[in-house]
């Protein structure tokens, strides 16, 4: 013989006669799920960052620790430095293994790779973030931009001597001069240590011509350092508002994620902040 049992009342349609019994309205009662939209949860996008000539990832320490305590998962890319094409396809290709949006931060010659890495990937790179870098157009070099304002020291800083006496492809900053040229408000001995540290870039990666140019097409933040003596501040403003970047400006060396870390997570967190 079979025993129909009772329906047992839902867990909504309980906790409505629990609420009706206490008095209160139903309108009070709302379960998961069963509002009409649903609730908005801000999006986490992935920061990377790719760092310039005469630095490494490690510049960029500051900066990832802060956002990794306001919980953006983050990657700081290894800059080859050896050209904006090739460099930009090896960025590409760090890019392809991120899921989900990304915010690319691009530092100094940083920014001729992230303009070039994210066209035509808009559906995954939803923000550019340049701090004291180039913003080239199709057909500029890192070079001559510096060259369209005066302003920048590095010619007289620079050097391609290597250990042996003979002349190299490759551009550091001479250790003595590293300070003033590149970190001037940073202090003294970690200063000393970037110095040491510094990874060369190709002569030929100042020169070659940008081929794409991703702030046409993707948003863009832009931090412009005033005592800057890689990047004249001109050029920086020039190329912020070409871009129609939204802009801040500080009084800092070109090395500052590491002096102003904090300042350079706040724009990196404002553009991340758009992400939908």
């Amino acid at each position: 013989m079979r025993i129909n049992r009772p329906a047992r009342p839902s867990r909504r349609s309980a906790l409505l006669g629990v609420a009706a019994a206490a008095g209160l309205s139903a309108a009070v009662i709302t379960l998961p799920g069963t509002a009409g939209a649903a609730p908005h949860h801000p999006v986490r996008p992935t920061i990377v960052l790719e760092h310039g000539a005469f630095a490494d990832a490690a510049s960029w320490d500051g900066v990832v620790s802060r956002l990794q305590r306001a919980g953006y998962p983050v990657v700081s890319a290894a800059n080859p430095l050896r050209g904006p094409a090739t460099d930009a396809a090896y960025l590409r290709s760090v890019l392809d293994h991120v899921d989900g949006p990304v915010v690319l931060v691009g530092h100094s010659y940083g920014g001729t790779v992230i303009s070039q890495a994210a066209a035509g990937i808009e559906d995954k790179v939803k923000a550019l973030v340049y701090i004291a870098a180039f913003l080239p157009d199709t057909g500029e070099s890192s070079i001559g931009l510096t060259n369209k304002f005066p302003g920048s020291t590095l010619g007289e800083a620079v050097d391609y001597t290597l250990p042996d006496g003979g002349r190299g492809a490759d551009v550091y900053i001479k250790p003595e001069l590293f300070r003033d040229q590149f970190a001037a408000d940073v202090p003294v001995e970690k200063a000393r240590l970037m110095a040491a540290g510094q990874r060369p870039i190709a002569a030929a990666a100042l020169e070659e011509k940008s081929t794409q140019a991703a702030w046409k097409t993707i948003p863009s933040w832009s931090l412009v350092t005033t005592e800057d003596r890689n990047i004249p501040v001109a050029a920086q403003r020039y190329m912020s508002a070409r871009a129609k970047a939204r802009t801040t400006t500080i009084d800092a060396s070109h090395a500052v994620s590491v002096s102003h870390p904090e300042a350079v997570t706040r724009i990196v967190e404002q553009a991340a902040r758009t992400v939908r």
